[in-house]
């Protein structure tokens, strides 16, 4: 077997991923800044690209070096694990770059998908709008077509790291109902494209307001055909509900035990509280793990994934409070990550589709409990 097929066996890639991430030292800088995080992970990124090991996992044909999707979910799980890399700026390259590859052309994906993996840029997804969140049919967004290009108006809200992005897959209005939505690849220094950076209570002020004035774009830019993008959004859900939350996941882990390692100076005897959070996290990790062999067998995911996100807000807040409650005074009384890390746990019953939703989703399509 040569070297590259013995990569693509699962256990044998994370023990060589492992060897290469002990010689090679990609250990964050003391900047922990919103800007530090996207700086870092950028430099992780081309150092993983450069030896092959953020190509595995992706088709060739968009530059990848092929082998099983779950070998992308290895090196995600491994690096922010060891925090090498924070879980936000991953979690877009683990949704957009699989879009791109199943809705925009051959060429335009084999042009920037490689972009994306090796860090030299970073993209952004268009879909919320300040009345169309989890409801996302709703949105207003307005793509007109003239000629051979389209002219965008409209605004979203909620853009993860918009003012960072070199790109935005955006979602657009171009006729009635869940038909009438298209998709665009849009540069995001395209003229008439304006980034408001929103401040959050956390302190990292990672989301932002994108507007859009009379802005050209393109008919090459369109992923899929016109009315493409509700189904579009509905295939992009696997990715940011499987690969993705197993990578959050590894975050939360290695939050927990550092969470330990603090206890442990302390002296505290907290075997209760320690023990619900875990619980919390083990369920949610083989609850993840189900989905993403499902995904790696080429199920298609749907409504079932609805589960996998209340149980991560579930385990994210519980993981948090468990802190709050070990280290009185912590959370309310220094300025500290603990705190901004708490602070940003309370949106986990909202980002991502609110518990509301996805409780009502797993009751109707799932329980077939009706409407009421």
């Amino acid at each position: 077997m040569d070297r590259a097929s013995e990569l693509h066996e699962p256990t044998a890639f994370r023990t060589a991923l492992r060897e290469w991430l002990a010689d090679n030292d990609l250990t964050p800088p003391e900047d922990r800044s919103l800007e530090g995080h996207i700086r870092q992970f950028a430099r992780v990124q081309r150092a993983l690209y450069d030896a092959g090991w953020s190509r595995y996992g992706w088709p060739e044909h968009a530059g990848g070096l092929g082998g099983p999707a779950i070998l992308r979910a290895i090196v995600g799980e491994e690096v922010v694990g060891r925090r090498l890399a924070e879980p936000g700026p991953y979690s877009m390259l683990e949704v957009l770059a699989p879009t791109m590859i199943d809705y925009a052309s051959p060429e335009l994906a084999a042009e920037m998908v490689p972009k994306l993996l090796s860090g030299e840029e970073q993209w952004c997804q268009g879909f919320s709008e300040p009345g169309s969140g989890s409801d996302l049919a709703s949105l207003t967004t307005k793509a007109v077509q003239d000629g051979d290009h389209w002219i965008i108006n409209g605004q979203k809200v909620w853009t993860s790291f918009a003012q960072f992005s070199h790109r935005c897959i955006l979602l657009t209005r171009t006729g009635e109902g869940h038909q009438g939505i298209t998709a665009f690849f849009v540069d995001v220094d395209t003229p008439g494209i304006s980034v408001r950076p929103l401040h959050t209570m956390h302190g990292v002020d990672e989301f932002c307001e994108v507007y859009f004035d009379d802005v050209v774009v393109g008919a090459d830019r369109m992923l899929g055909k016109p009315g493409d993008g509700w189904q579009l959004a509905m295939d992009l859900l696997p990715y940011e509900r499987s690969t993705c939350f197993w990578q959050r996941i590894a975050y939360l882990y290695s939050r927990f035990d550092a969470l330990i390692e603090d206890v442990k100076r302390q002296g505290s005897g907290v075997d209760t509280d320690l023990g619900e959070a875990y619980l919390a996290l083990h369920t949610l990790r083989c609850r993840s793990r189900a989905t993403q062999l499902r995904l790696a067998e080429g199920h298609r995911l749907g409504a079932d994934t609805s589960i996998d996100k209340v149980l991560l807000a579930g385990a994210e807040q519980r993981l948090y409070d468990t802190v709050r409650d070990l280290q009185p005074g912590l959370i309310e009384l220094d300025d500290n990550e603990w705190r901004s890390e708490f602070l940003y746990s309370r949106a986990a019953t909202i980002y991502g589709g609110t518990a509301e939703v996805q409780r009502n989703i797993i009751a109707r399509r799932l329980l077939d409990l009706g409407k009421e």
